[in-house]
């Protein structure tokens, strides 16, 4: 199988792209640009209508460019029909011909590429057992799982070895059991390939728990570029802030001279604020696993935010209690706590919320982060959470 090259004329660069169609007003993707490594898994997330499935489409030849390049290992694809791209392409419905074998779904392609019979053979029992279906060649897809058919179309997609799988909501007619080990099964499979993979999810964890980089997708663009833990821990938007995990955000204006973030009557440190950003609008960003809640403000650890609060809720979801809050000023969020530790308080009651500065991020309040302003690089994050 494919291993990952060290050459660096290799990879998958899409430069510029846009797609208009006809009679809509707005480019379904406005001028995107994408660097993709040799051998990386990169997922393109976003909510429905975003522009990942039509960059995706795109780039294996189905929908065609209205401006900008595609280009594979240096050679410009965009005018290149699908079947001379050398792309594997995985949907969310498998597309397998119901009356053929799993080995005769797998083998199709190699025989469209004119393979002999010992050589297809050989490949197709390979593939199989690659995907864990080798017991399972002589049988018709309708005997199979959910989860099974789409290994087969897996496999039917990797079994020649094409320059990059291409995966569109792979997993989504799926139920969340199946999908988590599908998506083990998927990272497997990119390790030992050392293929390139490309993603296209709107499912966030699905994001985080597979991907060297994520690419997030807005209205047609991008918003934010970068692997899982950067993402997370360091969004450079409001609207990456809040579509990648749950978010406290705490709006506010910009004090430079007493260098914090004034949020009502609270003043929030933000030690990375920069000082061309006096009187900006901007949102304070914490997860809510940073939150420590307390019951007296004499509990906060020197030098960390903190903020007044109401408990609204406390769900139990087995390693830990989400619990929901109101705070001060007005805006609501989630923290949570270890199940085994005393609960602070209970729904009704006060508490003091605390987190540690380096742990927030502070993003341009601007919903999608367009403002052409400089904005504020987000605090140094350790990544032990």
């Amino acid at each position: 199988m494919s291993t990952t090259s060290n050459d660096s004329s290799r990879g998958i660069r899409i430069k510029g792209v846009s797609k208009v169609y006809s009679g809509t007003a707005r480019p379904a993707v406005d001028d995107v640009s994408l660097d993709i490594a040799d051998g990386e898994f990169m997922t393109l997330l976003g909510p429905s209508g975003s522009g990942k499935t039509t960059i995706l489409s795109m780039l294996a030849g189905f929908v065609s460019v209205s401006a900008g390049s595609i280009e594979i290992d240096g050679r410009e694809v965009s005018r290149l029909k699908p079947h001379k791209r050398d792309l594997g392409v995985v949907f969310q419905q498998y597309a397998l011909f119901p009356h053929m074998s799993v080995a005769r779904n797998v083998a199709f392609p190699l025989q469209q590429r004119k393979m002999s019979k010992p050589d297809i053979a050989a490949k197709v029992a390979e593939t199989l057992e690659l995907v864990h279906l080798g017991d399972y060649a002589d049988r018709l897809p309708g005997q199979l799982s959910g989860g099974q058919q789409q290994r087969v179309a897996l496999a039917r997609a990797v079994v020649y070895e094409p320059r990059a799988l291409l995966m569109d909501e792979p997993l989504g007619a799926l139920d969340r059991k199946l999908r988590d080990q599908l998506q083990r099964e998927i990272a497997r499979m990119h390790r030992e390939l050392g293929m390139t993979f490309i993603f296209v999810t709107h499912d966030q964890h699905e994001a985080l728990t597979l991907s060297d980089r994520i690419a997030v997708f807005n209205e047609g663009r991008i918003e934010q570029v970068g692997a899982p833990a950067e993402l997370y821990e360091r969004p450079e938007t409001l609207f990456v802030a809040q579509f990648l995990g749950e978010s406290n955000c705490f709006r506010g204006t910009v004090d430079r001279a007493a260098g914090v973030l004034r949020c009502g009557a609270h003043g929030l440190r933000a030690p990375e604020l920069d000082p061309r950003l006096d009187r900006a609008e901007m949102v304070a960003v914490v997860r809510p696993e940073r939150l420590a809640l307390h019951v007296d403000a004499a509990e906060v650890a020197s030098g960390h935010n903190h903020i007044g609060a109401t408990v609204t809720e406390i769900v139990y979801v087995g390693d830990r209690h989400q619990v929901g809050l109101r705070f001060d000023d007005g805006s609501t969020g989630t923290a949570t706590h270890a199940v085994g530790s005393p609960l602070p308080a209970m729904p009704g009651e006060g508490v003091i919320v605390s987190w540690d500065p380096l742990h927030q991020a502070v993003v341009p309040a601007q919903d999608g982060g367009r403002d052409p302003a400089p904005h504020v690089a987000a605090a140094e994050v350790t990544a032990d959470a």
